[in-house]
């Protein structure tokens, strides 16, 4: 059984670059891009109209972005530049508009910032930061200090001691587990608790671009290059599943995530299409691909309480963006 999507609206060229991240809150879609700045998108009106950009952002362009995934959150949002500078941001909620707070000191030994993905923990109070050698770090971001180290030098593929670039990360909404999936193909998760990895998972050999815990936290979803969705439980640690569609060249995965039920999960890709998929049936119900450009990033919105306007509807939405510059925004059909 297929699921039906419209088209909610498109912000034609929202970003003078490509649009590499977004990060949903509540009532907003803040979306980053090649260019300098940050934009912050209402989305809580039918046209989702343009509430802040916030100016000179990362000098060299942001590549990602994160916020927390809840009802209560939408106070903090981190971002990385091209840099390797990461800011954390926190609303003011006086002028409703989101201001600097702090920025993490991540320079590495040749003097530059080495922080590529990011992740924010469900109470906004720790952020996961990965690295080009591998390591992933925590900072509690009230203290304002680093206060875990994961190292996965160990791993298949590294060479020299050093671990393999970590292009992805993900903390679990429970706070128990961080996720890491690297170049090699790696994909490893961390007890928070312990300190430690728990984790070496198989089953993608190739780049993993993105990994995602189920907001249930019994699964863990990683892609990559190899054009498939793995699928991990996180009780055992076993590969348990391998979405995929028809076809002799699937085409790069590079962002995942899964609605607020765990039931769909959505994915972006690298020929433009973003499909949803029933992850219980292990089937793709909805394909749109309205862009032959890259997706860079595809992202569920908080459900409304409420229809945005004339048969609208109270259904799942969803945002995709990349190489167009437009955010497109999309509703289920089926909503009421």
């Amino acid at each position: 059984m297929s699921k039906q999507y419209l088209t909610a609206h498109t912000v034609d060229q929202a970003h003078p670059a490509d649009i590499f991240s977004l990060a949903p809150t509540p009532s907003s879609l803040i979306s980053s891009s090649g260019s300098s700045s940050l934009r912050i998108h209402d989305t809580t009106a039918p046209t989702y109209p343009l509430a802040q950009t916030i100016p000179n952002a990362h000098k060299l362009g942001c590549h990602h972005l994160t916020t927390a995934r809840g009802p209560q959150t939408g106070n903090i949002f981190a971002s990385v530049g091209f840099g390797g500078d990461v800011k954390i941001w926190r609303l003011n909620p006086d002028r409703k508009e989101y201001e600097l707070q702090w920025e993490i000191p991540t320079v590495s030994d040749n003097g530059k910032g080495d922080v590529w993905a990011i992740a924010l923990s469900a109470d906004e109070n720790f952020l996961a930061c990965t690295t080009s050698d591998g390591r992933i770090h925590v900072w509690d971001l009230t203290a304002k200090e680093k206060i875990q180290t994961y190292e996965t030098g160990g791993g298949r593929g590294a060479a020299g001691g050093g671990g393999s670039f970590a292009m992805a990360v993900d903390l679990s909404r429970d706070g128990r587990l961080t996720a890491s999936g690297h170049e090699n193909g790696g994909v490893y998760v961390f007890n928070n608790d312990a300190g430690r990895m728990v984790y070496s998972l198989s089953g993608l050999a190739k780049p993993v671009r993105t990994v995602a815990f189920s907001p249930g936290c019994k699964r863990l979803a990683a892609a990559g290059n190899a054009g498939i969705i793995a699928l991990y439980d996180m009780e055992h640690g076993e590969h348990v599943a391998n979405l995929s569609a028809p076809g002799n060249r699937p085409s790069w995965i590079t962002s995942l995530d899964w609605n607020d039920t765990g039931d769909y999960l959505l994915s972006g890709q690298l020929d433009g299409k973003v499909k949803v998929w029933d992850v219980a049936r292990g089937a793709c119900v909805a394909t749109h691909s309205e862009t032959d450009k890259v997706l860079w990033c595809i992202r569920w919105l908080p459900p409304t309480e409420r229809a945005l306007g004339p048969g609208m509807g109270k259904g799942e939405r969803f945002c995709a963006a990349g190489a167009s510059r437009s955010l497109s925004f999309y509703r289920e059909a089926t909503g009421i």
